[in-house]
């Protein structure tokens, strides 16, 4: 049958004609109601009283709610739907892919914890009263906690700037009825003859950390390296000065007031008390990248020596640490954390694989040159032990083909992932059923037998043939192509080589936690430099002090033993010329009792001997 059908646009009345045969009073309602509809969506109707809601959505929960539906349910192109809700097209595709793995979230708070901050709602009138007076974030935080009213700097900022206060810098300590940081003691090479004969102290347990640091020869390192001194500090009081900051972490140089009067951290330092911020952060600023590059070849020397390395196979990886500031004149890197790129210094990192401690950083790294990195650690392991790696596991973005060759014709064993192309995932899918090879890893938990595909493929960009492992079963969507030059080791023990390079993301997440490494001291890669090269000394450092506590602590993290023994309080006395740090009791005073920590004769105390009491 065939009915024909129009519309009164005026009065949206709608004329059923019939052409032949009958319908039904249903058929025709469903008829008049689609003709109604129709004409419903071809017309726009006015925008009732609250659909601007809809129409310019300003929530970021509804933005991307909306987003999605028109690009998955209305069909948008998708730059056409990422333009009309302010989204680059990158981050439109990411949002596509989490909505299709599953995240609902809509209109929901994502963000875990509560709704409410009755410490600022209790602190506001107060806040405003003091801002009204002049006070910085910094001074009105101080007053609340004299009041009985704590609310922390952060947390004051925010209802600052919540209430339309723009922001102000603290004013000098005299001012504020402080005493100013010159009339602490000055940073001066101790004299024991006028060194108190008992003194209080909270960083007693950071005094642990000195047998482990003359374990290491660090006198010697800095010789090497030609660390420069000045008049009046030497050059390992300024390293040691920084390193405290590192042990004990303090999020940031400028921070060092917090500590510099503490006498535990000036003894640590071989000074009356530390140098201030303007003083560190200068000297930093003195050393080049040649002196850190003999540094850490002292270091790793000293570390194969002493256990901490054991020198053959390295995990390698790259960093990228973000500048959080304005007009920084630095190169824009991928950060994962963001899934961005974003104005950052890159640095490079390499990792022992048998013990898990990084030997290796690089700060001094540019977009042009990263991909060669992996030749320059290389490089550097040549000079300092003679010999090249004998095997490095890196991620497929750290080099390239090319730059594979070359390790090659080191001799230098290496495993990594191909990047995805087209033509690799068509191979990949016509990859027959009978292919395929179960693999049984020695591993907890699931995927312990994945599927694998062994065989030697050519490369557009790689000389040679080269081993291919196409891996199914590892919980991954997609299948994980492995490359390697290494044709001796089986199936087996290269995907259990390759998941273990994942360690040294554990190593940087654990330095960023403890070491702070993701504080970026500078928009100059100089000063970031020397940073990352004092978070490798520092993790050498808990590394050997972990080693002193017995197995229980065999994997304690960096911040586990801060917490644990670097921040512990006591006391430190002179006796009979020797430095003895009696210890507060802790709960984990039973643990230093029984570790393996010797007195030592420490350099830069003049051969005085260092001992160790327990309450």
């Amino acid at each position: 049958m065939d009915w024909r059908y129009s519309s009164d646009k005026v009065n949206h009345r709608v004329v059923v004609r019939r052409a032949a045969g009958r319908l039904t009073i249903v058929e025709l309602r469903c008829q008049i109601w689609s003709t109604i509809c129709m004409e419903q969506t071809a017309i726009p109707a006015p925008i009732r009283v609250g659909g601007e809601f809809f129409a310019s959505p300003s929530d970021p929960t509804q933005r991307r709610y909306e987003a999605l539906r028109s690009y998955l349910f209305e069909g948008l192109a998708g730059p056409v739907a990422a333009a009309r809700f302010g989204y680059s097209r990158e981050t439109l595709a990411s949002m596509v892919r989490d909505f299709r793995a599953g995240r609902r979230d809509f209109f929901v708070e994502s963000r875990p914890g509560p709704k409410e901050a009755p410490a600022k709602e209790a602190a506001r009138a107060r806040i405003i009263e003091l801002r009204q007076l002049g006070r910085s974030a910094y001074e009105i935080a101080e007053v609340l906690a004299v009041e009985g009213t704590p609310l922390n700097r952060t947390g004051v900022a925010e209802v600052l700037a919540e209430e339309g206060f723009a922001r102000m810098w603290p004013r000098p300590h005299a001012e504020r009825g402080l005493p100013r940081r010159e009339t602490l003691p000055r940073a001066t090479v101790i004299d024991f003859e006028d060194w108190p004969k008992r003194c209080e102290t909270k960083l007693a347990g950071l005094l642990l950390a000195v047998p482990e640091l003359v374990a290491l020869d660090l006198p010697g390192l800095i010789a090497k390296a030609g660390y420069p001194g000045t008049r009046v500090i030497p050059a390992i009081s300024s390293v040691l000065s920084l390193l405290a900051l590192k042990l004990v972490g303090v999020r940031r140089v400028s921070h060092v007031d917090d500590l510099a009067a503490d006498p535990a951290a000036g003894l640590f330092a071989g000074l009356v008390a530390l140098p201030k911020a303007t003083a560190l952060t200068t000297y930093s600023y003195r050393l080049s990248h040649e002196g850190q590059r003999r540094f850490l070849a002292a270091l790793d020397r000293q570390m194969l020596g002493t256990g901490l390395a054991e020198g053959s196979d390295f995990d390698l990886d790259f960093h990228a640490v973000m500048h959080w500031g304005e007009d920084a004149a630095l190169e824009k890197h991928y950060v994962p954390r963001r899934s961005q790129r974003t104005r950052s210094v890159l640095t490079f990192f390499a990792q022992d694989a048998g013990t898990h401690n990084l030997v290796y950083a690089n700060a001094d790294v540019s977009k042009a040159a990263q991909a060669r990195e992996v030749l320059a650690f290389c490089d550097h392991w040549r000079e300092t032990t003679g010999t090249d790696p004998a095997t490095v596991v890196l991620d497929q973005r750290v080099t390239t083909q090319g730059v594979l060759a070359e390790l090659d014709g080191r001799g230098v064993r290496f495993i990594t992932l191909r990047m995805r192309s087209v033509a690799l995932q068509r191979h990949v899918e016509a990859i027959g059923p009978k292919a395929w090879k179960t693999v049984s890893l020695d591993r907890d938990g699931n995927y312990r037998k994945p599927q694998v595909v062994d065989e030697v493929v050519a490369l557009s960009a790689y000389p040679r043939p080269i081993r291919q492992l196409v891996v199914r079963g590892l919980g991954h969507d997609a299948p994980t192509v492995i490359i390697t030059n290494d044709f001796a080791s089986s199936a087996k023990q290269l995907i259990e080589r390759y998941a273990r390079r994942m360690t040294i993301e554990q190593r940087l997440a654990e330095a960023i936690r403890s070491f702070h490494l993701d504080a970026l001291a500078s928009a100059v890669p100089l000063n970031v430099d020397l940073d990352v090269v004092l978070s490798v000394l520092a993790g050498a450092v808990c590394a050997s002090l972990r080693r002193r506590l017995g197995a229980g602590y065999a994997a304690a993290t960096p911040d586990t033993l801060q917490r644990r023994f670097l921040h512990t309080g006591g006391h430190i006395l002179e006796r009979a010329g020797d430095i003895v740090v009696r210890l507060n009791r802790r709960t984990y005073s039973p643990v230093l009792r029984s570790a393996d920590i010797p007195d030592t004769v420490v350099p830069w105390w003049g051969g005085k001997l260092l001992h160790f009491e327990y309450a």
